[in-house]
């Protein structure tokens, strides 16, 4: 039976130009994709090929502050198997674009229009990228580590709040050792509490 270490060791030996040699830890196999305009290609052959059949998550990271600042995760899974395998691949803030993998997976999609809205990194090719949660025009990309807590002013008051939420305390502040669970839930305070 194949192991997830086995499956990505096939999978550089087939890309081995644009893959670092795999890494596990704690049980979990990930190859750095070093050229990120092939990862369509690397991941049609770990489906078509290797059976990597289900995109479980496709998600992306801001580095802030290092170059290149994006990092974008692709977690695939092979069903008939069971083995996980994790592709990383990174692009810089002046590109901001990699070529989309919803032609491999039709569920990448949906994760890749999510990671386009909250951070601004788009998808040569795909289908239809446009905003999935904020609405179309909103100039800014929330989970940019640059991006204001409170959040920013929007010049579109008939669609969303016009000022910036008051989050004194911060967003997620929580009171150790309260008395219940209510009283501990991390929520928004005022500097009295």
């Amino acid at each position: 039976m194949a192991t997830a270490l086995a499956l990505a060791g096939q999978l550089r030996q087939q890309f081995e130009a644009c893959l670092s040699a795999p890494v596990e830890f704690r049980g979990e196999v990930t190859l750095a994709v070093t050229d990120a305009e092939r990862i369509t290609e690397i991941c049609a052959y770990a489906k078509q090929v290797l059976g990597f059949d289900y995109l479980v998550d496709l998600s992306g990271i801001d580095q802030y502050g290092d170059d290149p600042r994006w990092a974008v995760v692709y977690e695939i899974a092979g069903l008939a198997h069971g083995c996980h395998l994790r592709l990383r691949t990174q692009v810089s803030e002046e590109k901001s674009e990699l070529p989309t993998v919803s032609s491999v997976w039709r569920g990448a999609n949906w994760h890749e229009r999510e990671a386009y809205d909250m951070l601004g990194i788009r998808f040569r090719g795909h289908p239809d990228l446009r905003r999935i949660l904020m609405w179309e025009g909103y100039p800014y990309f929330p989970l940019r580590k640059d991006f204001p807590l409170a959040g920013k002013s929007s010049d579109v008051p008939e669609v969303a709040f016009t000022h910036p939420a008051p989050l004194e305390g911060g967003p997620f502040v929580t009171v150790a050792g309260g008395s219940d669970t209510i009283e501990r839930e991390p929520r928004a305070r005022s500097p009295r509490e």
